[in-house]
């Protein structure tokens, strides 16, 4: 069972890290994710029903340690969900008001959790049989009343509650940098004003800025790769202060040329040559 765990754990969390948490999508992506670890967790739970742990010490480990993992990576994304798709429209100063309630509540949670957050995170072991041994809660240490609507066989009372610290500390983690994106679009916002009332200029060739125009597109990081050839045209046409003219005929002639990526050759080039130069300094 704990080699079976850490790779099913493993396997989570290298899915989890190529997911763009700030990206575009993020709502369908952590509701993808909320039923991914939804049937993890199911699975778990129908092996558990009929597997008997060797020791005391091995079913404290899974309820205090391995369990929450998972959960705690539910909880996470199914938070994210509802945080995102409850966001507000409207100016980066009402989201980030609506950002930083979310934060006070969790402050709200630790300060409320603050005798048990104290104990788990100091790696105390004192009431470790009651708070993660199955059928051994006992109510005087205040456990959360949520464990008699908890499937008894695969619950203690307090494995929920330590996947709540866990998932609670990396949403402030993600709440943050949330809040850290918004001042970093504000000031990507304040440089394109400024770069259409100064626009940089492009003085090469015109058929040179529709290759990486469509170098762009083709390679899927804009959006998403949800761009049209059109939009990315306008908006070097405006960036660069340029008129592309027909830029599908140009495309065409490119096609037909001996070398097709003449430009994204010769910038290879030359950043490959102010490396060196900058190596020799």
């Amino acid at each position: 069972m704990l080699n079976d765990f850490d790779k099913i754990l493993a396997d989570l969390d290298v899915e989890i890290d190529e997911i763009d948490l700030y990206g575009y999508g993020i709502i369908e992506t952590s509701l993808s994710m909320v039923h991914r670890l939804q049937t993890v967790l199911n699975d778990l739970r129908e092996k558990i029903q009929t597997y008997v742990f060797p020791s005391k010490e091995d079913e404290i480990l899974f309820f205090k340690t391995q369990k929450p993992e998972i959960l705690a990576r539910l909880l996470f994304f199914y938070k994210i969900y509802r945080i995102e798709a409850q966001c507000p429209n409207g100016s980066n100063e009402v989201v980030r008001s609506y950002i930083n309630r979310e934060l006070d509540n969790l402050t709200y949670f630790f300060n409320r959790n603050l005798d048990f957050y104290q104990y788990y995170r100091s790696g105390s072991t004192v009431y470790d049989e009651y708070y993660f041994v199955r059928g051994k809660a006992d109510l005087r240490l205040c456990t959360d009343s949520a464990q008699f609507d908890k499937d008894p066989n695969f619950s203690t009372g307090y494995d929920y509650k330590v996947a709540k610290i866990i998932a609670n500390e990396m949403l402030r983690i993600y709440l943050n940098k949330r809040l850290q994106k918004l001042v970093n679009d504000n000031q990507i916002e304040d440089n394109l004003q400024r770069c259409l009332k100064y626009p940089l200029r492009f003085t090469g060739k015109k058929v040179f800025l529709i290759e990486l125009g469509y170098s762009l597109v083709s390679s899927g990081d804009i959006n998403n790769g949800n761009v049209e050839i059109k939009e990315m045209m306008n908006f070097l046409s405006t960036i660069f202060n340029i008129d592309l003219g027909d830029y599908y005929a140009s495309y065409i002639a490119m096609k037909e040329r001996k070398d097709r990526t003449a430009y994204l050759h010769c910038l290879i080039e030359n950043l490959i040559k102010r490396m060196n130069e900058d190596d020799m300094k």
